[in-house]
């Protein structure tokens, strides 16, 4: 069963949202163009119920099959929010404000979701309910949870929830998943190391927080090195040093390290945790210094279901021929709160030979359109089939 035709047919309207969205990119919870456009398309399409202000300015609507004889509930979740990154694409329809950019490609998830539920509308050829999902600050806000909070599962009665990401380097409308763990909880730490100030002439008379911060940074390696299983991945990253002298002769009072902390699971997650913690708290004691390490929890680890990936997969084979293994992606997702709530899965769509997400020369690849659009109507389609 390959790309569905119609949507040959709306590709051309489906880009035209996608790029309009582009260029007019939105932050974190600040998606109130793009949501009122969603919100707008969906009632075109004649949606059964929208919602607009879940999870603050996140848009749900609801499409009846057919026939409802099987109960099924069905989410399908996209995301809305741009990045703060200047766009360096030099496109006609390139990003009209400045320092904000659909740098990650979720204006082709938000317009090929559309083109989904323009189809779904159309033809309404399923037995059960559709609940389509427009998530706003997935880019480090958490959106995803704070829809989760507003009780939308429950709301709305969703069993399932499926998801998609496109992803560079892979053929455009190639699909990519993998069952379990997937993307990796994201957990950053500040941490402050206090000690006495002085003169760098005189070291014996004060205590040394470069030094103490300088065997941290090294100290903190061993987490991965030396208490994790090598099997179970671990990152941890200290990406800012700063003192608090800018002077050549001055022994600085303060010194503070941030940094980041992936895991794939939540044992290794609360050991790395720990152990942090641990390190620094005896760094500090053994220099004559004291420590506030500041924990600040992020995205947890996103789980794909087995038997919802199965499925996935099985559908993206019908849709394009094939479906790889993915890789283990140490980056995060805040689908990861809708798959806490819900069984589901989570599917990497090929954008081709493009820059990176989060590079400012990247676009989403509208030739990926037709497969993804395809996908999220054959998920509908096949999972609860006409009665």
């Amino acid at each position: 069963m390959p790309v569905k035709n119609r949507f040959a047919e709306l590709q051309g309207e489906i880009t035209a949202w996608r790029r309009d969205i582009h260029e007019n990119p939105e932050i974190l919870f600040e998606t109130h163009r793009t949501s009122a456009l969603v919100a707008e398309k969906l009632k075109e399409f004649g949606c059964d119920e929208i919602v607009t202000g879940i999870g603050r300015t996140g848009v749900v609507a609801v499409i009846k099959g057919k026939s409802d004889t099987s109960g099924k509930v069905i989410g399908l979740r996209a995301d809305m929010d741009a990045l703060p990154i200047h766009e360096a694409t030099g496109l006609d329809y390139a990003s009209k404000t400045p320092n904000a950019m659909h740098a990650c490609g979720h204006d082709g998830h938000t317009a090929m979701l559309l083109g989904a539920a323009k189809y779904l509308s159309e033809t309404r050829n399923f037995d059960g309910t559709v609940v389509v999902i427009f998530q706003p600050a997935e880019e480090g806000g958490g959106g995803g949870k704070e829809m989760c909070d507003d009780d939308m599962m429950a709301r709305w009665g969703i069993q399932e929830v499926y998801g998609m990401h496109n992803w560079p380097g892979m053929p455009v409308g190639a699909f990519a998943i993998r069952p379990g763990a997937f993307f990796a909880a994201t957990d950053q730490f500040e941490i402050t190391f206090e000690g006495k100030g002085g003169h760098a002439a005189k070291p014996h008379d004060g205590i040394d927080t470069t030094v103490m911060t300088a065997q941290a940074v090294l100290a903190l390696q061993t987490i991965a090195s030396r208490n994790a299983d090598p099997v179970d991945r671990v990152v941890v990253s200290v990406t800012s040093f700063e003192t608090s002298s800018k002077a050549f002769n001055v022994i600085p009072q303060r010194a503070t390290l941030r940094g980041t902390v992936r895991t794939m699971s939540t044992e290794m997650r609360a050991l790395a945790e720990k152990r942090i913690k641990e390190i620094c708290s005896g760094i500090a004691a053994t220099f004559g210094g004291t420590v506030d390490v500041n924990w600040m929890p992020g995205y947890p680890v996103m789980v794909n279901t087995e038997e919802q990936t199965e499925f996935a997969a099985e559908v993206a084979r019908k849709v394009s021929g094939d479906c790889a293994e993915a890789p283990l992606v140490m980056g995060g997702e805040d689908f990861a709160y809708m798959l806490e709530e819900r069984p589901g899965a989570y599917i990497l769509v090929g954008n081709g030979d493009t820059a990176m997400v989060h590079h400012p020369e990247y676009n989403f690849n509208d030739e990926a359109i037709p497969a993804g659009c395809s996908w999220w109507a054959e998920i509908v389609e096949q999972r609860m089939p006409a009665a």
